[in-house]
Formats: structure tokens, C-alpha cells, sequence
């Protein structure tokens, strides 16, 4: 089981804390403010009130044996240098993976200098993702695989029932390749293929309405596939 360090329970690693224990992992919350730390105690392995800027006050509740650390402390006020020594602390620690939370790109550099493993922007990529939603709605769960690049997951509109992967042309028009296709619950596949998975998909296999198409291609190509 991994163990991870949350350090900095704003809204941010308040909800990261709690959904990691609720996946079964052992976290370690951590912050400045009793109040938060009384409000997560029932909720993870460990709640503790400390000063993450105090190496040995992390050492002394086991953090360096932490395999991710988290910090989520927010930048405002002395709350940026506050969470720069504690990524220089995790880093002294031998901690492996750490990820700082930050608010700005610029930010985000600093951090990496210092030691973080990776910067992770809440606000930057939440905005993204809406964005993208809302311009795709037909695009379900999508895994980016490389910059601008992703796996997406989609239901096959009612345009394309009934064609054949040949008819439907997706690297010709789209410039996106089917890599796989799941047959939809009231799919008309004959009943030995309905809730089948068809890992290679032939130019002869036909798609019906709501089955679902799993695709991959850049960000862009994908939000112009058709969602009716």
C-alpha cells in the first residue's frame, strides 16, 4: 500500500486527502491550522498539526518514509515560500515523488528548480477540461497520452449507425484512428457480439448507434468528430 503525505489542507489537498483514503491508501494529512486538522482527523490514516518548513518535525511523523508527498499549501501571503522549503525539505528527506500544487506557470517553474517531481495546476486544468467539454460534448472520459494528444472514449452518434469502418472513413476525415469498440447495451449487433469488446476493429465491422468507440488523435481532431 502506498503511503502519502497531503501537506496543506485548503479545499484543494482537503479533498485529495480524503478521496486517496477513501481508495484505501494510507495519507498522512498535514497542517499548520487545528481546526483543519480536526475537521480530516476522522477521516485518514493521520492527522497532524505541525510546521512543514520544520524538517524535523516532518522526520519526526515518518514523512520521509512517505512514498508521495503532496503539498497544497495556498501561496498567498508567506504561503509561497512557505511550500518552497517544504518541497526542499521533502526533496533533503529522500522523498521520490513530489508534487507541488501551484497556482501560475511561473510558480510552477520555481517549484520544479527546488524539487518537485511534478506541479500540478488545479484551477489551469479544470478550466481546460470544462473548455473542452463543453466544445465536445460528445467526448466521454479522455486520457491525454502526450501534449495535445489523448485517448478518448465516445459514443457512436446516430450518423454512424449501421456503417462499416470502411463507410465511416475516421483517418481519412477526422485524421483520428478506432482502436477499439464496445457494443452498446441496445445495440443491433447480432447477440453473440452484443456487450462484446472488439479489440481490432476490421474495415469490415460495422457500428451502431451508442456503441462505444474508443479513439485516439490530437485534442483537436477529436472535437470535430460529429455528436449527432
Amino acid at each position: 500500500m502506498k503511503r502519502f503525505a497531503v501537506i496543506g489542507l485548503g479545499r484543494f489537498g482537503k479533498k485529495l486527502a480524503i478521496a486517496l483514503a477513501m481508495s484505501g491508501a494510507e495519507v498522512i494529512a498535514i497542517d499548520k491550522d487545528r481546526n483543519e486538522i480536526e475537521q480530516i482527523r476522522d477521516q485518514v490514516s493521520h492527522a497532524v498539526r505541525l510546521d512543514s518548513t520544520d524538517e524535523e518535525a516532518l522526520k519526526a511523523q515518518g514523512v520521509d518514509k512517505a512514498d508521495v508527498a503532496i503539498i497544497g499549501i495556498g501561496q498567498g501571503g508567506q504561503g509561497f515560500e512557505s511550500a518552497i522549503l517544504t518541497v526542499v525539505n521533502l526533496r533533503q528527506m529522500g522523498v521520490k515523488q513530489i508534487y507541488a500544487r501551484s497556482e501560475d506557470p511561473i510558480a510552477g517553474e520555481v517549484f520544479s528548480k527546488v524539487g518537485a517531481t511534478d506541479v500540478i495546476y488545479p484551477e489551469i486544468e479544470s478550466a481546460q477540461r470544462w473548455a473542452y467539454k463543453l466544445i465536445a460534448p460528445q467526448i466521454g472520459e479522455k486520457i491525454d497520452f502526450a501534449p495535445g494528444y489523448s485517448l478518448a472514449r465516445i459514443k457512436a452518434p446516430q450518423s454512424f449507425d449501421g456503417k462499416t469502418v470502411m463507410d465511416l472513413q475516421l483517418r481519412q476525415k477526422y485524421n483520428i484512428n478506432l482502436v477499439a469498440v464496445k457494443r452498446g447495451e441496445n445495440s443491433k449487433a447480432k447477440k453473440s457480439e452484443k456487450a462484446g469488446i472488439i479489440n481490432v476493429p476490421m474495415p469490415n465491422t460495422i457500428i451502431y448507434q451508442d456503441d462505444i468507440l474508443m479513439v485516439a488523435g490530437s485534442d483537436a481532431d477529436l472535437t470535430k468528430l460529429p455528436q449527432e
